[in-house]
């Protein structure tokens, strides 16, 4: 085990012993309910992305973080409890994972993992699948208490010392803009895909190599970085990454989507 994340062979021996969340999701994709209903890791409770993680689209970008009696109702259903270790898995790349992770440890959860390699990673391995809705191993007794990792917005995020923009290079550089209305990014930004955190079997890569790579744009231990995406999730995944690397990271919830609804605020791009 790593910090943050677990391996399909040390959860299919602990399975009994966490709250284990079904966060699949994919922009575009096919809808994680039905996928869940035809198949997930038994004992598993559905996390919806778009209801339960995020709060409607506005000012704040497409998924502004949840209302907390939401975000803390729904972990309540999901079984999530404060004594009993979370693990939580997808089937894109770990990055819904990584937004339920990150929100998890925000609201105060001390002991939430990502399943390395997700969905995809459990079915290469064999393990057992259930289908229907399925149910919580419990009623959860989880009370979210946010501020306990470090977040900046649209007034402080270009403080940051090395600020962090996670989405594709295409994008970063405003070669293209497949979603939001301007493309570019916030001027000063450096790009670290979240594709790079990865290696070639969808696992994130050793930590001393996911070191080297933020490295390069200066996050590296005791630096203040900041991390931002399109709309605040994927920009997690940089954020699991840059703490199996022992790097602290905050995070703009309402990244690139939100900084944009203003035409006052600065774009750059190259």
């Amino acid at each position: 085990m790593r910090s943050g994340l677990i391996r399909v062979a040390e959860l299919r021996t602990t399975l009994g012993e966490v709250s284990l969340l079904d966060v699949r999701y994919r922009m575009g994709g096919p809808g994680g309910p039905g996928e869940y209903a035809a198949g997930h890791i038994p004992r598993a409770s559905y996390v919806d992305l778009d209801r339960d993680l995020a709060a409607a689209p506005g000012e704040h970008g497409r998924h502004p973080l949840p209302d907390l009696a939401v975000f803390e109702a729904a972990m309540r259903r999901a079984g999530v409890s404060a004594a009993r270790p979370v693990v939580v898995y997808d089937d894109w790349a770990g990055h819904a994972a990584a937004r339920c992770w990150w929100l998890l440890r925000h609201h105060g959860h001390r002991d939430v993992r990502v399943l390395d390699g997700g969905w995809p990673a459990w079915r290469e391995a064999g393990g057992d699948v259930a289908t229907g809705a399925g149910e919580a191993t419990g009623p959860g007794d989880f009370t979210a208490a946010p501020g306990h990792l470090p977040t900046v917005d649209a007034t402080t995020v270009r403080t940051a010392e090395v600020l962090v923009d996670a989405r594709a290079a295409e994008r970063y550089r405003g070669e293209v803009e497949p979603v939001d209305p301007v493309a570019g990014h916030v001027p000063g930004a450096v790009n670290v895909p979240s594709a790079s955190n990865l290696d070639e079997s969808g696992r994130f890569r050793d930590p001393a190599a996911l070191a080297a790579t933020y490295a390069e744009v200066g996050a590296v231990p005791g630096a203040d970085v900041a991390v931002y995406c399109g709309s605040g999730v994927t920009a997690a995944h940089d954020v699991l990454a840059l703490e199996l690397a022992g790097v602290t990271a905050a995070l703009y919830p309402g990244s690139w989507s939100e900084w944009v609804a203003d035409p006052s605020r600065p774009v750059a791009t190259g």
